[in-house]
């Protein structure tokens, strides 16, 4: 169909780019060259979208810093909520703080995770590709077709791994919304705060639930990805030291 002409052809693409990882890998990784090459392109997506995780970063910094005096407008306008909006507007406008910057990482990420599935669920693409296998289990399977074999332990590992790693998530973000003050880069404050405040933490955990239904080779595209976000994470929102004014 013409409508997904697009998709057929990102997904032609990927996995074109994806089986000449798979036969370059094949020396070193052998049998499991194919997974290998799915780690790859993942980390390659990743670091081509890294400018935008940074200037996401940026913006909650900015809207961290912010805080303050967003505290300040909600209790000067509490009975004015239409002019209490646009001074927040305005004053995010003013420092450049964008509510919206935060989510284009993950909008960006979302074509690309689609991408994978359809070539790794419907053989679009490289059907050959399907019938790769990871420890004897092909990248093609979802874990409800065999609980015989080595498919309970490869899927085991890899949502054991997914679990670590939503649990770590979900942690940091407990400590940072208690830190900063602000839940997703949001004030604390505020409608919905609260609502806001025990959504983000449980997030992470999605990424679990998600990889119970989709095929193996997804499933080690999101183990790539969370453990790059995770990093990430660590790296690009450690705690910043404060400025200590000697005058």
């Amino acid at each position: 169909m013409f409508a997904f002409a697009p998709l057929h052809s990102a997904a032609s693409a990927a996995a074109s780019v994806v089986t000449w990882l798979a036969d370059a890998l094949v020396p070193l990784a052998g049998g499991a060259a194919t997974a290998a090459a799915i780690v790859l392109f993942t980390v390659g997506v990743r670091l081509l979208i890294s400018p935008l995780t940074l200037a996401q970063v940026r913006g909650e910094r900015r809207r961290a810093a912010l805080a303050p005096e967003v505290r300040e407008l909600r209790r000067r306008y509490a009975d004015d909520p239409a002019t209490l909006q646009s001074e927040l507007f305005a004053l995010y406008r003013r420092a450049g703080a964008s509510p919206v910057a935060g989510c284009l990482p993950a909008l960006l990420q979302a074509p690309f995770f689609l991408v994978m599935y359809r070539v790794f669920a419907t053989g679009d693409g490289a059907p050959e590709l399907l019938g790769q296998r990871l420890a004897g289990v092909p990248l093609g399977w979802h874990l409800g077709d065999g609980l015989a074999g080595g498919v309970p332990v490869v899927f085991g590992v890899l949502l054991a791994a997914l679990l670590a790693l939503a649990w770590w998530s979900s942690r940091r973000a407990r400590r940072l919304a208690a830190a900063s003050g602000t839940v997703g880069g949001a004030p604390a404050e505020g409608p919905g705060a609260a609502v806001l405040g025990r959504l983000v933490p449980l997030l992470p955990f999605g990424t679990v639930l998600v990889a119970l239904v989709v095929p193996l080779a997804a499933v080690l595209y999101l183990v790539t990805t969370t453990a790059w976000t995770a990093l990430e994470q660590g790296l690009l929102r450690r705690p910043q030291p404060v400025a200590i004014d000697k005058r």
